[in-house]
């Protein structure tokens, strides 16, 4: 039987995307239901069209690159960016092609986690970067030194997150930021 590669990765229930020094060569179909864009208009685009802001963009990419030097390849829950504006919850995973030069070319999945993690607050951009890290079980020493900020800054950025969610103690804003509903 053969097997049609390219209807593979346009119909692949997770969005796929090709890259190249961050820019999307290709996409499939579900990245563009996803972040509610054509082909047509991401194709070409820095992957910086697809991020909150362009901080998060240029943050989170410094901080990839060691790992992807190191291991080959990178995963994390993020906030992204919908073409609508709209931010959610967002698995993603990739692999670099070259690990010497790690942002090169790259594939890379991308898994909308919206229905189960619902963004229920407006956040800075420093405030979804320490809530995802809350989300992987981090301490404040832990979440700081894998940003490159003091403890004490995170736990300021955590006492914002649970005056925005209305939580008592981290274990409370934890349930808050994944339960839906």
């Amino acid at each position: 039987m053969d097997l049609d590669h390219r209807l593979a990765f346009d119909l692949a229930p997770v969005g796929l995307v090709i890259s190249r020094n961050r820019f999307i060569v290709d996409c499939n179909q579900r990245v563009c239901e996803m972040f509610a864009i054509s082909h047509e208009l991401l194709v070409g685009q820095s992957f910086q069209v697809l991020y909150p802001s362009a901080d998060e963009y240029e943050r989170q990419g410094a901080r990839m690159a060691p790992i992807l030097n190191a291991k080959g390849s990178y995963s994390d829950n993020r906030i992204m960016k919908r073409a609508t504006g709209e931010t959610f919850w967002c698995h993603v995973s990739g692999r670099a092609l070259d690990r010497i030069n790690p942002h090169a070319e790259g594939i890379w999945s991308f898994e909308d986690l919206s229905e189960q993690r619902p963004v229920k607050a407006c956040l800075t951009g420093r405030e979804r970067e320490v809530a995802a890290k809350l989300l992987e079980g981090l301490t404040s020493k832990e979440i700081g030194r894998t940003l490159g900020i003091s403890h004490r800054t995170v736990e300021i950025y955590r006492a914002r997150l649970m005056r925005k969610y209305d939580a008592c103690t981290t274990a409370d804003l934890v349930h808050k930021l994944v339960s839906v509903g």
